[in-house]
Formats: structure tokens, C-alpha cells, sequence
């Protein structure tokens, strides 16, 4: 898990070019197990941009490097908020849709964001 939140990081500090902290974590799905010796690749990508915050989608595949079996092992979605210089969250920059695909997962995670907000508003 701490791979996830890493690479997820990563993600959202490269977008807002600034320091980022974890501000949710939201499904979680282990789908398969990784085997001992196996190789694990990491990919995250910022699906949404809220002023202060982002939702990054992390997938994680693995590699049966002695069959070049590839496997889906695990996907979430996390929030990092940026923070500026004081500490304090600060805007980011906007994100730039080019692709059906990059729409597609601003759709979803504007989606994901408002129940994330309706969960949080009957806390």
C-alpha cells in the first residue's frame, strides 16, 4: 500500500509542482496476489482537478518475468491536496484533457468526487 500512495504522490506533486500530502483513499482493490519474484510496475495518473486538490487513479500490474505473464493486481483512487510554501494548501494548476480517455476519467472522478462530499457532509 505505501507503493500506492508513493507513486500517487509522485503523480499529483509533478501536476501541481508543488509538496503534497494524502488526503483520502478511496476503493481499494487488491484483484490478484504478487508472487515472490515477480516484477510490479506502478502507474498513477491525475484524473481530476479540484482549486487545492487532485484525484490521482493508481493501477498496479505485476510480471511473471519467467512466463512474461502480465497482471492486474490492484487499483485506487487517492486525493493529495498541494501545499504551498507556509503549509497551507494552495491552488493548482488545472488539467488539460486531450484524449477521450483523459475525459472519460474526469467524468468518473467528478463522479467519485461527489460522493466523496456527500459522505462528508453526513459525517
Amino acid at each position: 500500500m505505501s507503493w500506492i500512495d508513493i507513486a500517487g504522490a509522485i503523480s499529483a506533486q509533478r501536476h501541481s509542482q508543488k509538496d503534497v500530502v494524502t488526503a483520502s483513499l478511496d476503493d481499494l482493490h487488491f484483484i490478484a496476489p504478487v508472487r515472490k519474484g515477480w516484477v510490479v510496475n506502478i502507474n498513477a495518473s491525475v484524473n481530476f482537478v479540484s482549486r487545492t486538490s487532485m484525484e490521482v487513479g493508481i493501477r498496479v500490474d505485476a510480471e511473471n518475468p519467467k512466463t512474461s505473464e502480465h497482471f492486474h493486481v490492484a487499483s485506487a483512487y487517492m486525493t493529495f491536496v498541494a501545499l504551498g510554501s507556509t503549509g497551507k494548501p494552495t491552488p493548482v494548476p488545472g488539467l488539460i484533457m486531450e484524449t477521450a480517455e483523459d475525459r472519460r476519467r474526469h467524468e468518473q472522478a467528478l463522479r467519485r468526487r461527489e460522493l466523496r462530499l456527500k459522505r462528508k457532509s453526513k459525517s
